[in-house]
């Protein structure tokens, strides 16, 4: 059971990191078959319609199965080990479907190519996607892909306790993911209104989550999260929060 435990926690690993490498193609127009700007043109209200509605099934799906509450709801026919691992299934076949029915809608808001502009764009937009890849790796790449749970039970290992820690990046922002996902979104040379809808979605949901997810982390750290939010901005690196605070108070 502990080897077929393991296989199910690789296949969704496998998985979550195959999702997002098709929604770098998706959103960047690049090595993917169907892309943000591609696919079947329908009439302007139903392709808003089904995108909406797939932005919004994404949103609800990663919110609700990643609060405390229907986490103890679904204890009892998720194993611990596969929790994670089960969430990732979920929320890549939410992604999977909003990217294969996402609707393309023609009007183009900004095109850039061809000005010293789009160059910059495009590395910014790379320089998100990085960001995001380094966040991973920063707070354990394969426990947060759900990996290490697998594993440790593979080897029948008892999960460490979640410890609060705040390595690299998380020093300068508390979510340097969620930073890395809006610059990936948001700087293209090229806007179209579908990218323009995908974006704000995202945006909307991103904000949401990391609302909740901050409650979460004050409910499990208390006074050691609520100090942290202290010093570290949410989204926006401030140079002048990062010194400590007596160097603070001698300016």
């Amino acid at each position: 059971m502990r080897r077929i435990f393991f296989f199910y926690g690789l296949i969704c690993y496998l998985l979550s990191v195959l999702t997002v490498f098709y929604l770098v193609g998706f959103i960047t127009n690049t090595l993917a078959p169907k892309s943000i700007n591609s696919g079947v043109y329908t009439p302007v209200w139903y392709a808003l319609l089904i995108d909406l509605g797939l932005l919004a099934l994404f949103a609800l799906q990663h919110s609700v199965m990643a609060r405390r509450g229907f986490k103890q709801l679904w204890a009892g026919l998720v194993p611990a080990p596969l929790e994670r691992s089960t969430y990732l299934l979920f929320s890549s076949a939410a992604l999977l479907l909003l990217m294969w029915q996402w609707r393309p809608l023609g009007d183009v808001l900004w095109d850039l190519r061809g000005t010293p502009w789009a160059p910059l764009l495009v590395g910014l937009g790379w320089l998100g996607w990085l960001l995001v890849l380094c966040s991973t790796l920063l707070q354990d790449h394969f426990e947060f892909l759900g990996l290490r749970q697998a594993y440790d039970q593979l080897r029948n290992r008892e999960a460490p306790p979640a410890e609060f820690r705040t390595p690299g990046l998380y020093r300068l922002v508390r979510h340097p993911m969620c930073l890395g996902f809006l610059l990936a979104f948001w700087l293209a040379p090229v806007m179209t209104l579908a990218h323009f809808l995908f974006a704000l979605g995202m945006t909307g949901y991103i904000w949401v989550g990391m609302t909740l997810e901050e409650r979460e982390l004050e409910r499990s750290f208390g006074d050691s999260y609520r100090e942290y939010q202290r010093r570290v901005p949410r989204l926006i690196p401030v140079p002048w929060r990062w010194l400590p605070a007596e160097a603070m108070a001698a300016k």
